[in-house]
């Protein structure tokens, strides 16, 4: 048999073998190929235990997209029991600090947050020029009332950014006007409209369960009833200084079969302008569920002509990022 002979023969194995595997949610199998790019040689290292892992077309300028999957020999159940334990669950050398919000959130969900200089200094921030993101009329109004040139600006902007984050966050679990436009640049960005460009780029969620988009692009006024929600805050490395974000997080089940959680930025200070991450929990066999990840996000920096190299580094960064995520997932369900 020549060597493309052998290679025609094993893939029409593999695919033969993958179609006919009915413990694989057939649904989740059609996300994996069609929309997801898995090839038929990613799905049999998968079926095998090792992680796989790759890029995805970008839909936008700016845009860096990954997915990858791993098969764990423990219950998906445990998976999600680790997650609602957010603070160590995502516990690790990059995220400085992290915490839940209680439901209705409080000024003392955000008591373990630090913000110094390097988070947010507001004796330098204005309208056009600030190191957070932060609309226009929360710029004026720190202005206006904190002494900037003060011993305690740095402790009074720190209070400032927190109860602006509190009341943004309140703002979106009750569907009242929150934060719509980030004027801290030369140019305003929208992060609502960013988000609806990412969950166009992703109809795997809404072929996964139908309702997802809108709920994740209209909570909580579309709010699927079956879901689980709850926001998160964290401080986490990345580039040149940290950044403080806040995360929404659904959990919500197609069949008995298949859990999904989606993650979807709400805030953050730096670097994001929006991003939205899909983990699909379907069961692999009677003691093993397969963990599929994608993720898109958008991000200013990562426009323009001279963004090209970012954009390759970052995207490296995210694949390495997302397998070792995957991997450490894996051992830690299994240990």
């Amino acid at each position: 048999m020549t060597p493309r002979s052998a290679a025609i023969v094993f893939t029409f194995c593999a695919a033969t073998a993958l179609a006919q595997d009915s413990r694989v949610d057939a649904g989740v199998r059609t996300v994996l190929t069609t929309k997801l790019g898995f090839s038929t040689g990613e799905l049999t290292e998968l079926s095998q235990g090792r992680t796989v892992k790759h890029g995805l077309q970008a839909r936008a300028q700016g845009e860096i997209a990954v997915a990858g999957a791993v098969r764990i020999r423990a219950s998906k159940t445990a998976f999600f029991a680790r997650v609602r334990d957010i603070e160590r669950f995502k516990s690790g050398e990059g995220v400085l600090q992290i915490g839940r919000f209680s439901s209705p959130p409080v000024l003392e969900d955000l008591a373990a947050l630090t913000v110094d200089k390097d988070d947010f200094d507001p004796r330098s921030c204005r309208v056009g020029d600030c190191g957070v993101r932060l609309p226009a009329t929360a710029i004026e109004r720190l202005r206006r009332e904190i002494d900037v040139n003060a011993p305690d600006a740095q402790a009074k902007g720190a209070a400032f950014l927190k109860q602006i984050l509190l009341d943004d966050v309140s703002a979106y679990l009750s569907g009242t006007e929150r934060m719509t436009q980030y004027d801290d640049g030369s140019k305003p960005i929208r992060p609502v409209d960013e988000l609806d460009g990412v969950l166009a780029a992703m109809p795997e969620i809404g072929l996964l369960l139908p309702g997802l988009p809108d709920h994740l692009r209209h909570f909580p006024t579309a709010k699927l009833p079956e879901a689980e929600d709850f926001l998160y805050w964290s401080k986490e490395k990345f580039g040149i200084a940290p950044f403080i974000t806040v995360t929404h997080v659904t959990i919500v089940c197609r069949s008995s079969a298949t859990c999904l959680m989606t993650t979807r930025d709400v805030y953050s200070s730096r670097y994001l302008d929006a991003s939205v991450a899909l983990a699909i929990a379907t069961d692999a066999g009677p003691d093993s569920f397969d963990l599929v990840y994608d993720n898109r996000s958008r991000a200013s920096a990562l426009k323009g002509g001279l963004a090209a190299v970012r954009r390759m580094v970052t995207e490296r960064r995210a694949r390495g990022a997302l397998d070792e995520n995957l991997k450490t997932i894996k051992k830690l369900l299994e240990s």
